[in-house]
């Protein structure tokens, strides 16, 4: 095999573990394909070599796979690792407790947001629990639009070309709110967003030389959004970003 085939076969193996998503148990080779386009006869020959390093279970039974528990060692040893959840995480906890509000922070994995820390003030009653590795959409909440407020206009088109790609979600309303919640961004600080009923969140970039854009957020639950509280809520986020900021400055 040479160097280009030894690429691209790497590169259709990520593609096919990236294809287990949230809620999704098994998958077997046919799905697989499905989910990447990548033909059959392929796909049967790299789950094998998965299986054998250890990334994939053979569920024999159903003649499909599973995710192998070697996965999550990589996202554990990612947030164990970064100077930047280190330096952040404590920091976001104690606002949580202080603003008796959900934190997070996130950045882009292609055109959807995962949360590399959810801190939430009172998981019990939480309409979602918010974890750690979750992608939420990027074009559809205040931390993907804050995201691309905070990337150059070149790779604001690319993303906008894949969020009208998706179909009806994308809707020209809705490209219409992620350019609003955009200038917000420019013009306040922060942008506003209530993706689900009952929740408010307020998100900003956090931008600092030599790491990549990521977004910071603040949420509550059980509220009637108003622009009262949205301002309230970013004058807090403002806060707390620009000590999250100084924090990393020299990450």
């Amino acid at each position: 095999m040479n160097s280009a085939d030894g690429n691209r076969s790497l590169q259709r193996g990520v593609e096919i573990l990236r294809a287990f998503r949230q809620g999704i148990d098994v998958l077997g080779n046919g799905e697989i394909a499905e989910r990447t386009g990548i033909p059959r006869a392929t796909v049967s020959r790299l789950t094998r070599t998965l299986v054998q390093t250890g990334m994939l279970d053979d569920v024999r039974s159903e003649r499909a796979y599973r995710l192998a528990a070697a996965v999550i060692s990589f996202g554990h040893a990612m947030r164990m690792s970064s100077p930047i959840l280190n330096a952040l995480g404590p920091m976001m906890r104690v606002e949580s407790m202080r603003r008796k509000m959900n934190v997070g922070l996130a950045t882009a994995d292609r055109s959807m947001m995962v949360y590399l820390e959810s801190v939430r003030f009172n998981p019990r009653v939480a309409l979602r629990n918010v974890v750690a590795g979750q992608q939420v959409p990027m074009e559809s909440t205040s931390l993907g639009r804050a995201y691309l407020a905070g990337i150059t206009e070149q790779e604001r088109a690319k993303l906008f070309a894949t969020f009208k790609r998706r179909g009806a979600g994308a809707t020209q309303n809705l490209l219409a709110e992620v350019q609003r919640s955009i200038r917000s961004v420019k013009r306040d600080g922060y942008c506003a967003a209530s993706w689900q009923r009952g929740v408010l969140a307020v998100a900003t970039p956090i931008i600092v030389k030599g790491l990549p854009v990521y977004a910071l957020n603040m949420s509550t639950q059980n509220v009637q959004p108003t622009s009262r509280l949205s301002a309230e809520m970013g004058a807090y986020l403002l806060a707390f970003a620009k000590r999250c900021n100084e924090a990393l400055a020299g990450k």
